[in-house]
């Protein structure tokens, strides 16, 4: 099927999956497995020799790779590898002391992986894997027949056409109610059940549809695991689209490589797949601030300081200035060098900023102009991607709006140090961080340095591109934060991410919260958005609900093709300022909240079922999510200020009334603009900076490290903080901050609140909300440490 739907606006470079080879009239080429025998056998799994319908011989490799997980081979020979691996590793299984492989006469092979085992039956063959009790988690599915006799699914097995093999497949039978989720950051409803996810990284030209900029061949069940796709191919998932009971994967590579995952919770899956990619990498704590774009539009030294002074002069909270695609010369894009004219003294106005306590980020792409001079130089030295005759592969990545540019191909170790050298000079003048966009334009018909060709190296690339900046970054100011659009398997340990060039409208901010759960639930934690909407001139009632939702996000950055700034919305610059003071005022919570995600892997932003995920309206209700624990929080996605939300098990507070409502069912929610409709686990206890430091926010940072301090900076590691009741009762919690951790244990005693306090943090006041029947009066006692 085409990529594409027709009679859409013509696409002058179009870095499009090659379409599979389509069999001709009569022509044979599906083979199924049908049976195996036993060649090897060892305590961490079995090799099996197996026959196929098209009378093949393939090789199965069935074996435990961690605690909890199962990976599952099928290849022409024991030693195929994905072929991205000429380029990158994305998967790295573990062990488990506890593996055991059972072979019984007459009885399926076991393996046992502790809370996961796999049964193997030989002939007929036959695939299932159960929890440690023997109840079925997910089996194979072993094809589905019409009428005619032919087979309309792709079980277990290869596919050849044309007298070459074109993929691997395997189908699992899907239950009736069972929700599926994950895949990487798509827009589409969260349960992806009835769509076709093709992992390939595209420009997606919005935010609106199931093209997606970043693609996780992964994804969840909401009856308890997980399956994990070792691939950089173009690998499909049909979730029970063509065939309602079957999700089947086709993986156009040298061998269909798997892990089934066990859970029975979504943070219990998540775990398991850090351990198999790789765990989320924390930002510096500066990132949470707020970050203000230049946006899209000409800039210049003199604009950029005018605009630091202005949020300083008025209040506005925010720790990092974002230059997009002016700080160099138009038509250079992106040769990494500051426009001569509009940026004469680059250096001194890095140190301007940096003294008003100001971080600064700067756009940047691997993509560089034919125009450029540096464009020459690395031509020259072999730097860029070719084309099948050997030339430089100049493609129109802007799509005819600005000049065509070659591709930086960081599989040649030479191009990877010159770029970095690149980058080198700007971090060293004062430079904190990159925003690393595009990189999903790799066309299939080019040729990398290493040999490898544009389809196999195409969802990698932005792995390479962001590894190369990250280490960059770290070498330079030990961090390793970049602002990517794209990403892949393993993204994870770059650690800012945001939904791309969306829309200006509700419908648009309405698909980019879906879009951040489902990333989120493929193992991402740390994700943003451009508040407003990208494309276009939010309306102010917009531009406030958006700024909110990102007031409430991961990360928040202010960014748009037109101007973003506050006060150039003046009827609302109020209620926009009010939601970035709502999140610095909630830091120690954020910030607490972002130290449990890197260390666990569970997304900041959780989606209800990673919470509930016994309750299945939670695997439906996509268009709210949970913040941390205890905040439930969901957007206002219509202009009239009513929506629907839906509160899971339990009571949920109304953080603006103390209203208390019942969960496990709808309500509907009316908020004024100034209030985003915001609801607190009862008898929550949120950490909160104090009041001073609220009321001064706008010349505060989010927070720098103590030995990342430089003149101007006001470092927000606080002592002292506010804890908020939401109820009051008997409730631990921890705070995480960069001066470590602080234990708080707070017991009801009739209508006093004890409240003990271990750790660096003191504990300056407990305040309660207008909750019905809570405490009158809290005594805190600090402990030492």
């Amino acid at each position: 099927m085409p990529y594409r739907p027709p009679l859409v606006a013509h696409e002058y470079f179009v870095a499009d999956p090659p379409e599979l080879p389509v069999r001709a009239h009569g022509e044979g080429g599906l083979s199924a497995l049908t049976a195996a025998e036993l060649v090897a056998v060892d305590a961490a799994g079995v090799m099996l020799k197996a026959v196929t319908t098209a009378e093949e011989t393939l090789v199965v490799q069935i074996g435990v790779a961690g605690e909890g997980v199962i990976r599952v081979r099928l290849s022409e020979n024991a030693d195929a590898r994905p072929r991205s691996e000429r380029a990158i590793r994305l998967v790295t299984p573990g062990t488990y002391r506890g593996a055991r492989a059972e072979v019984v006469p007459g009885e399926p092979i076991v393996v046992d992986a502790g809370s996961l085992r796999a049964e193997i039956q030989l002939a007929p063959w036959q695939l299932r894997f159960t929890d440690a009790s023997g109840a079925t988690l997910v089996e194979q599915d072993r094809g589905h027949t019409d009428i005619s006799g032919r087979l309309r699914t792709l079980p277990f097995g290869r596919s050849v056409a044309g007298g070459a093999a074109v993929a691997f497949h395997e189908s699992f039978a899907a239950a009736p109610d069972e929700a599926f989720t994950g895949f990487g950051e798509s827009f589409t409803p969260l349960d992806k059940r009835g769509q076709r996810p093709i992992m390939w990284n595209f420009d997606a030209f919005g935010a609106e549809s199931q093209r997606a900029y970043k693609n996780v061949p992964f994804y969840l069940s909401s009856k308890g695991y997980g399956i994990l796709v070792d691939s950089g191919a173009p690998t499909e998932f049909d979730v029970c689209q063509s065939t309602h009971s079957v999700v089947q994967i086709v993986v156009p590579d040298d061998v269909l490589d798997y892990y089934v995952i066990a859970g029975p919770t979504p943070p219990e899956v998540l775990d398991r797949f850090d351990g198999l990619t790789c765990r989320p990498e924390l930002p510096p704590k500066w990132a949470f601030g707020t970050w203000i774009s230049s946006g899209f539009c000409v800039d210049s030294q003199e604009r950029v300081l005018a605009r630091a002074r202005t949020i300083r002069e008025r209040g506005i909270p925010c720790d990092v200035l974002h230059l997009d695609t002016y700080w160099q010369s138009k038509d250079h894009w992106s040769d990494l060098r500051w426009d001569p004219v509009n940026f004469p003294e680059p250096e001194a106005m890095l140190d301007e900023l940096d003294g008003m306590g100001f971080k600064v980020c700067l756009w940047m792409n691997p993509y560089i102009s034919h125009l450029s001079p540096v464009f020459t130089e690395a031509a020259d030295a072999g730097y860029f991607l070719k084309n099948r005759d050997g030339g430089v592969y100049v493609a129109d990545t802007w799509h005819s709006s600005h000049p065509r540019c070659g591709i930086v191909d960081f599989t040649n170790p030479d191009a990877a140090r010159w770029y970095q050298g690149l980058l080198r000079t700007l971090l060293q003048q004062g430079v904190q961080a990159f925003k690393t966009d595009f990189a999903e334009g790799v066309p299939h018909d080019a040729v990398a340095f290493d040999g490898m060709t544009g389809t196999d190296l195409h969802n990698v690339y932005t792995l390479l591109f962001n590894d190369a900046v990250a280490a960059v970054t770290r070498e330079v100011h030990g961090h390793s934060l970049v602002w990517a659009r794209s990403s892949f398997l393993g993204g994870q340990r770059h650690s800012a991410q945001w939904g791309g060039d969306t829309f200006t409208s509700y419908a648009a901010m309405g698909s980019t919260i879906r879009g951040g759960l489902a990333h989120g639930l493929s193992g991402v934690p740390f994700w943003s958005h451009d508040a407003g909407g990208f494309t276009g001139r939010p309306t102010d009632d917009l531009f406030v609900r958006w700024t909110q939702f990102g007031a409430l996000s991961p990360l928040l950055r202010l960014h748009g093709t037109t101007s973003r700034e506050p006060w150039e919305f003046p009827a609302v610059e109020e209620q926009v300022v009010a939601a970035l003071k709502l999140r610095y005022r909630l830091m120690p919570y954020i910030y607490s909240a972002a130290v449990e995600a890197a260390r666990t892997g569970a997304p900041m932003m959780r989606a209800l079922c990673v919470d509930h995920p016994q309750d299945p309206v939670a695997w439906q209700a996509d268009l709210e999510y949970l913040l941390g624990r205890d905040l439930l929080v969901a957007p206002m996605i219509s202009p009239e200020g009513t929506r629907a939300v839906y509160l899971p098990a339990g009571e949920w507070v109304d953080y603006w009334t103390g209203e208390v409502h019942s969960g496990s069912r709808y309500i509907t929610v009316s908020k004024p603009l100034e209030q985003i409709p915001l609801f607190v686990r009862y008898g929550a206890l949120i950490p909160v900076t104090e009041s001073a430091d609220t009321e001064s926010a706008g010349t505060e940072s989010a927070g720098t490290e103590p030995d990342d301090t430089g003149p101007g900076d006001t470092v927000s590691t606080p002592d002292r903080i506010t804890l908020v009741a939401f109820g009051g009762g008997d409730r631990r919690m921890r705070i995480h901050d960069t001066d470590g951790e602080t234990v708080v244990v707070a017991t009801r005693d009739g209508d006093t609140l004890r409240v003990a306090v271990t750790g660096r943090k003191r504990v300056a006041a407990v305040e309660f909300a207008p909750v019905a029947g809570a405490p009158g009066r809290a005594v805190i006692i600090q402990e030492e440490s």
